[in-house]
């Protein structure tokens, strides 16, 4: 029997929420809006990237989805979806900081951000765009045990 894909996307959903959450939370001092911004502007940034983190999440995993999923996901074809969601994620990450760090000036990296060398990104946001969606479909598969966000 194929595995209810609502019920993952649901279960992926609830994840990302909270894992996007903590991780704008946690890296922060990495950015500086840490030292430079109000209470206000700091709680609005971290709402409005983690608002940002699970549209782009979604619309990496719909990208992968089409291209390559299945009818009977997560049954089948997990892994491909999976690998793509990543580099859909990655890929876009690394477009995303180059616009509103060079292009834009929107934010700025504090002297405590790590950069790669050749991307010129920060290396906890593409981490976050690694470790994430791929933590949250890992356990979004496997977390059959909530049945309430099936419906059941």
């Amino acid at each position: 029997m194929a595995e209810d894909w609502l019920a993952t996307l649901r279960r992926y959903f609830l994840f990302l929420l909270a894992a996007h959450l903590i991780w704008e939370t946690l890296q922060l001092p990495l950015y500086t809006i840490w030292l430079n911004g109000g209470a206000g502007e700091i709680a609005f940034a971290v709402i409005h990237c983690t608002v940002g983190d699970l549209l782009i999440a979604f619309s990496c995993l719909v990208g992968a989805l089409i291209l390559s999923g299945d009818r009977s996901w997560p049954a089948r074809r997990f892994w491909v979806v999976a690998a793509l969601t990543i580099i859909f994620g990655v890929a876009y990450t690394v477009f995303s900081e180059w616009l509103n760090l060079v292009v834009r000036k929107s934010w700025a990296y504090s002297d405590l951000m790590p950069v790669v060398p050749i991307l010129g990104t920060g290396l906890s946001p593409l981490i976050q765009w690694i470790v994430i969606p791929l933590a949250g479909l890992w356990w979004a598969r496997g977390a059959k045990q909530l049945s309430w966000l099936q419906g059941q």
